[in-house]
């Protein structure tokens, strides 16, 4: 056996045994939830599972709605190691394939809009349908254009969202998400419009990203002076969970300032209140009576995402010198998070990095949630 082939097969060992300790959490004790141990994000040969087996079937956000308002309004990013242009063609969003069919060349980069999309190798040229309109010299008897259209994958929009699955057979979103349009729809979701984005790289594993997002456990010890004051850790509610999100509510103490008036449907509690969501696996939101916040998780290694968030307000309801704060505010928040899971990262290699008991619901029941979505979706992983 040569040292490849041994390599692979402690690999598959290795990643066996770790999706057995994952698949007990689907019976996770109610009263005794743990957290995964150290191996589940740093182990190189897992990631690289988690991405066939989770990822690659997920749906992934890629953008708020009304970043694509006009036709050819696009975007181009790689997910998963997948190039994609989601661009708005007529009244339908597409994520297409960012790669030329001639000779697999990027086709654009960055954000902005056109009505087509030429490669600056050969000049091939393309509509917002993916459809080939033009290559030049093409004169061989065995070329067909009407075969050359770009890739594309499944692409939906829910609640001023857009989401994109790399799967040949992705799951319905619907049904995954059933519930949390109840959760969400006073605050009016798709009345938002993107005040600010920014895309960053974090030396973390995804899904501690996701845990940190969805817990108001750490919110008073991480975050002293930009959240506590708002959403103390003490005043944190687990929401509903569904085959594919959980919710929490970070509530507001008595008598504190108005976030902005946001919409008219909205009653006391929600007023008084951020919800959080994550939809599965990597899209995370906060959104309060003005304001929405979405963190868009881009695994690049068991180590490093590449992590895009943006900022939306709802109608006319602050000003700009308001919104100029919130967005500083975020930066540091995100800033406080950020450090605090890098410096995680470097320890969860540690051999009693072996999976801690998890604290009652309102504070971590959402990373329960979350687990026992992983375990699923690994078991489920082949079946379809």
């Amino acid at each position: 056996m040569n040292e490849k082939s041994q390599q692979n097969r402690f690999d598959t060992v290795r990643i066996d045994g770790l999706r057995k300790n994952l698949a007990e959490y689907t019976a996770m004790d109610e009263n005794a939830p743990r957290s995964l141990s150290g191996q589940f994000y740093t182990d190189p040969a897992f990631f690289n599972h988690e991405c066939r087996a989770v990822l690659h079937r997920g749906w992934h956000c890629v953008g708020r709605s009304d970043e694509f308002a006009r036709n050819g309004d696009y975007l181009t990013l790689n997910l998963l190691g997948e190039p994609l242009i989601i661009v708005r063609d007529g009244d339908n969003i597409k994520a297409l394939s960012n790669v030329c069919r001639h000779r697999g060349m990027l086709l654009t980069e960055g954000q902005g809009n056109s009505n087509r999309f030429v490669c600056r190798y050969h000049g091939w040229t393309y509509g917002l349908d993916g459809a080939l309109l033009r290559a030049p010299r093409m004169k061989n008897d065995g070329f067909d254009q009407k075969t050359c259209k770009l890739g594309g994958f499944s692409c939906k929009q829910k609640f001023g969202f857009v989401y994109v699955s790399l799967s040949s057979n992705p799951s319905d979103i619907d049904a995954e998400l059933a519930g949390l349009g109840n959760i969400i729809a006073n605050y009016e979701p798709e009345k938002y419009s993107t005040a600010h984005s920014a895309t960053e790289i974090w030396k973390c594993n995804w899904k501690s990203l996701v845990e940190n997002f969805m817990e108001g456990y750490h919110l008073s010890i991480v975050h002293p002076h930009t959240l506590h004051g708002y959403t103390p850790t003490g005043l944190s509610k687990k929401g509903p969970n569904g085959a594919g999100y959980t919710s929490y509510f970070a509530n507001y103490p008595d008598k504190i300032a108005s976030r902005g008036p946001g919409a008219a449907s909205l009653t006391k509690e929600e007023r008084n209140r951020s919800t959080l969501f994550a939809v599965f696996p990597c899209q995370v939101v906060s959104i309060a009576s003005s304001l929405l916040v979405s963190l868009s998780i881009r695994p690049l290694s068991p180590a490093s995402i590449e992590l895009r968030w943006t900022m939306s307000v709802h109608s006319e309801s602050l000003d700009p010198k308001t919104i100029s704060e919130r967005i500083k505010l975020w930066e540091d928040v995100n800033q406080e998070d950020q450090d605090k899971l890098e410096a995680m990262q470097s320890a969860l290699s540690s051999v009693f990095a072996n999976g801690g008991p998890l604290a009652e619901d309102d504070y971590e029941g959402t990373i329960r949630d979350f687990l026992r979505w992983l375990a699923k979706q690994d078991a489920s992983h082949g079946l379809n």
